[in-house]
């Protein structure tokens, strides 16, 4: 089973990423199973998003607390949060940044890598100037890290899900599959990748 973990704030999309990640692995093949947590106050606030993908059945029904992967959609969370804790040695966190510096407190025995998706976001006017919605930019950096799910994967994923909206979102997509950097590859490598 590969678990993934997806922190955000409350409006930068990261439960959308979830479904969106489970729709585009379903494809590959995958069972998949996401749920949210958050509190009752949703926009602005810490929001974490969980997805179990496997290629039998998924049974277990709790949070996911050993991920082998991290998306981190909120750079700032870092600073407060423990986003890795539990993350298996070997595996990814991908996070939305203006540059790799952010990735610094991360032990080196992760994948590391990011992507300025809001900045991709706010030039394909996703969500708006001061506010972009990253969640279709931070999937596309995702599946290019992870291997986990093909770029046409997420492009057929978002036609399901969005509708008009898809060609302006897979345009991000395919911006952040592109832009996304690597800046520390570990020995070994989490389930999946």
């Amino acid at each position: 089973m590969i678990e993934v973990r997806m922190h955000g704030r409350g409006g930068q999309g990261a439960v959308l990423a979830s479904l969106l990640l489970a729709h585009a692995a379903h494809r590959c093949g995958y069972h998949v199973q996401v749920f949210p947590e958050f509190g009752v106050e949703r926009r602005g606030v810490p929001v974490t998003a969980f997805a179990r993908l496997d290629r039998r059945p998924i049974r277990l029904r709790t949070r996911v607390l050993r991920p082998d992967h991290v998306l981190i959609l909120d750079p700032a969370l870092a600073h407060y949060l423990p986003l890795t804790d539990g993350l298996q040695p070997g595996g990814s966190v991908v996070m939305n940044a203006a540059g790799p510096e952010a990735l610094e407190p991360f032990a080196r025995t992760f994948r590391l890598a990011w992507v300025d998706g809001s900045a991709i976001a706010a030039r394909h006017k996703i969500g708006t100037a001061t506010a972009p919605i990253v969640n279709t930019t931070m999937v596309g950096a995702f599946a290019r890290v992870t291997g986990l799910v093909g770029k046409d994967d997420v492009a057929a994923a978002m036609e399901e899900l969005f509708g008009a909206k898809a060609a302006v979102n897979r345009a991000a997509a395919f911006d952040a599959y592109d832009a996304v950097q690597v800046v520390h590859e570990p020995a070994t490598a989490a389930a999946g990748v």
